[in-house]
């Protein structure tokens, strides 16, 4: 998914959620990845092919823009790895004992160097069952175009671009006089980040807080070195949790709005990047009033 497009619709909040990921269809992380950089290319399989009762091969062809360097293998798998043209890596099951059953889901990882060149790179990805196959290869013609067999996209984007995907998310309206709020959503990195700070001219300061117990006592404070994003796992900042606290309002904060706000990033080698997004102010999405010591900043 590309996170800058997503948040040219952000007010669609529920729509976005409903559409982030399909279990039908092999897919990367999205998010993205910076161009130029060493990638972990992880190909999620949700389920086998129509009519299947499990999947037993999976062959991804590389594309021009990405450099194998090795795939990881599997136990119960025989890998195969032809470098010859473009090249493709191949994974299958050794054994109908060890295919993958359409119930569960898994990831095939291979890793190699992107392009130094910004703009989407296809994976097709041939996925073979029990029973028939599936060749995830269609490319997109048109910007809406509805695929049934969509290759594996993944965005390659220019540094400074955060390769982070925001969803759910959201900020707390602000009654009239109440100083600061908070702002809540989940953050994926695929190759893992640490967002370390935030900006947004609704607020003349925005920091990465926790809501933590300590004793009997629920105190707020804000988060020294930021939050880790380790690789492809969701991290929510939430109510009682962490959040994005905005403080010294310098305008209403009203229900129906947007705010706009900028997370700044740093990965592993400390190279820093940043992400924009319009974010709604309303309540979370799917979800009813939610209460913290937000409430008590007047």
């Amino acid at each position: 998914m590309n996170t800058a497009s997503t948040f040219k619709t952000f007010a669609a909040c529920a729509a976005l959620a409903g559409a982030s990921a399909s279990f039908a269809h092999v897919s990367l992380p999205p998010g993205g990845a910076t161009a130029g950089s060493d990638y972990e290319a992880a190909f999620r399989v949700g389920h086998a092919c129509a009519g299947a009762k499990a999947t037993t091969g999976v062959t991804v062809r590389l594309p021009r823009g990405f450099t194998l360097s090795d795939a990881q293998a599997r136990k119960g798998w025989k890998l195969e790895v032809q470098k010859s043209g473009d090249g493709e890596v191949r994974w299958t099951a050794e054994s109908p004992d060890t295919a993958l059953p359409t119930q569960e889901r898994t990831e095939f990882i291979l890793r190699g160097k992107l392009t130094a060149t910004p703009g989407p790179l296809y994976f097709k990805v041939l996925q073979t069952c029990d029973t028939g196959s599936a060749d995830w290869a269609q490319l997109p013609s048109a910007a809406d175009e509805k695929l049934e067999y969509p290759a594996a996209r993944l965005d390659v984007l220019a540094p400074g671009k955060a390769a982070v995907d925001v969803k759910d998310a959201w900020v707390r309206p602000a009654v009239p006089g109440q100083s600061g709020t908070g702002a809540f959503m989940k953050l994926t990195a695929p190759s893992g980040a640490r967002l370390v700070g935030a900006q947004t001219p609704v607020a003349g300061v925005a920091e990465v807080h926790e809501m933590k117990m300590e004793g009997d006592t629920m105190k707020m404070r804000a988060v020294k070195g930021g939050i880790e994003l380790p690789a492809r796992q969701t991290v929510e900042l939430k109510p009682g949790g962490y959040h994005l606290m905005m403080m010294d309002l310098k305008q209403p904060v009203t229900a129906g709005g947007t705010v706009p706000i900028t997370l700044q990033f740093e990965d592993a080698k400390g190279a820093k990047s940043t992400l924009s997004l319009q974010v709604p102010v309303g309540m979370p999405p799917g979800g009813g009033a939610v209460s913290d010591s937000h409430n008590h900043m007047q």
